[in-house]
């Protein structure tokens, strides 16, 4: 493996807790899909005390195409 490039075991990453500004502290979250994207998929960080939208994540869709003609 060259320097600079990346080895591919790290490539998607996954919250566990983020900051909740109304809970004023690190809280455990879930993923909601919120948008399928031509690029991706968007997805959005809840708070799991409040439901509060602590974030969002865009997850890029391989190379390969999800849509088919008949």
């Amino acid at each position: 493996m060259k320097y600079g490039q990346p080895s591919g075991q790290y490539e998607d990453f996954n919250a566990t807790a983020l900051y909740c500004p109304r809970c004023r502290q690190a809280m455990p979250v879930r993923s909601r899909l919120l948008l399928i994207l031509p690029d991706g998929e968007l997805h959005e960080y809840l708070c799991q005390a409040c439901s509060f939208s602590v974030g969002t994540k865009t997850v890029k869709q391989r190379s390969e195409s999800r849509l088919y003609r008949a």
